[in-house]
């Protein structure tokens, strides 16, 4: 039997069937005047998404890796120094980027279950008197934890230094769904993909640039052609493209910013919390724990929920598929096989969290599990109706009349 339960997993996230019809798009000549006019206003739209009204945006054919490596890339040498943490899984990848690169990288070793170490970071840049670090690296939003880190504090911190290294941050999970300031936090490079909060298929790789990041791009040394952002630069102007686009994927951004701008960046904000806290009110029911050591700091598009000591989190995602024809996501790195994952972002709803919810009962009650079923699904729809938007609101994959 064909079925299409909703995935929960935190990317790709699930299509809203009109963004689906909007990627489904025959070939055009991708140097013709309707290609043009699709694709000025997508640029326009990315650095609303970005709050940027004085940077850049560009967009590669690849994913949030891509995204990463131009900005490196792009704006450093070999040799030079970076700083960043280590405190995820995907924050560590990052730092493998850079050294790939050549790029000198001070990691702090930081605890996976807790954010970026603002404090840490201050005091290396404090000692840093001949500003040898040229930038600093941030994962916003760390998926393999759920843990959020607050990009507003190290700006601080880097202004409190007077330090002028770039602040570089990964908002791969976060940007299109949790709060992202860029020109307000000071970011010089954020990095996102389309198959996260833009709900569209991995493929394109989002990147917005500050002025000062632009100014560094003038004396990086880091070997790149694919991902130059001078020659995409150059393109861009006329509305144009280096190389040949991917047109149904840009075709599907521009429909899904207009649906996120429909509904209300804040209002997109609001719904993630809303559906990420009824999920977190689920695991506390349980008598489990998030691996975000706070609140303050828990993810609003991923929960990573920790399993009692001896219990393999692994077997809860594989009964999940096996059983019940759903996904949830796998513990990674330092946290494999201690978490499993619910990824609560893009085209989500509380009445979506809640088939999360329910399944994920059912899997920890088949494997015995002191787990009562309809525990959390309880604490979340009392979340839920007590918080119930007005049917009159737009949500994800619908529009404003």
């Amino acid at each position: 039997m064909h079925h299409q339960n909703p995935v929960f997993i935190p990317g790709p996230t699930n299509i809203p069937d009109v963004l689906r019809r909007a990627v489904d798009y025959p070939s055009i000549d991708h140097r013709s005047a309707d290609f043009v006019d699709m694709f000025l206003p997508v640029l326009d739209g990315v650095k609303r998404v970005l709050k940027t009204s004085t940077g850049e945006a560009l967009i590669f054919p690849a994913t949030g890796t891509g995204a990463w490596e131009a900005a490196i890339t792009n704006t450093l040498s070999p040799g030079d120094r970076v700083l960043a943490a280590r405190h995820g899984m995907f924050s560590h990848r990052w730092i493998d980027l850079c050294q790939r690169h050549g790029l000198d990288v001070q990691a702090v070793e930081g605890r996976w279950g807790a954010g970026a170490p603002v404090e840490d970071f201050m005091r290396i840049l404090s000692e840093d008197a001949g500003q040898a670090i040229k930038a600093v690296l941030v994962t916003h939003n760390e998926t393999a934890t759920g843990v959020r880190s607050d990009v507003a504090a190290m700006r601080r911190a880097l202004d409190a230094c007077g330090h002028p290294a770039l602040l570089m941050v990964d908002g791969v999970s976060s940007i299109a769904s949790m709060d992202f300031r860029m020109e307000d936090w000071g970011v010089d490079l954020a990095i996102t993909g389309s198959q996260k909060g833009f709900m569209l298929p991995a493929g394109l790789a989002i990147v917005g640039i500050s002025q000062k990041a632009l100014a560094a791009m003038e004396d990086a040394r880091c070997p790149r052609g694919f991902f130059d952002f001078r020659d995409m630069l150059a393109a861009n102007r006329t509305g144009g493209f280096p190389y040949t686009p991917p047109v149904g994927l840009i075709r599907g951004l521009h429909r899904s910013i207009t649906l996120l701008e429909a509904e209300g960046l804040e209002a997109v904000f609001a719904r993630h919390f809303r559906i990420a806290e009824g999920v977190r009110r689920a695991v506390a029911a349980w008598g489990l724990q998030t691996c975000a050591e706070t609140p303050e700091i828990a993810s609003d598009t991923v929960t990573a929920i920790r399993m009692p000591e001896g219990v393999d989190a692994n077997r809860i995602v594989a009964l999940a598929a096996e059983k019940y024809a759903t996904a949830f996501g796998t513990g990674l790195g330092q946290v494999a096989g201690k978490v499993f994952r619910i990824g609560h972002l893009g085209l989500m709803t509380d009445v979506m969290a809640l088939a999360g919810i329910a399944t994920a009962e059912m899997v920890m009650a088949d494997l015995g599990l002191a787990v009562t079923p309809g525990s959390g699904t309880a604490a979340a729809q009392g979340y839920y109706r007590a918080t119930a938007r007005s049917a009159e609101a737009p949500g994800p994959g619908r529009q404003a009349a």
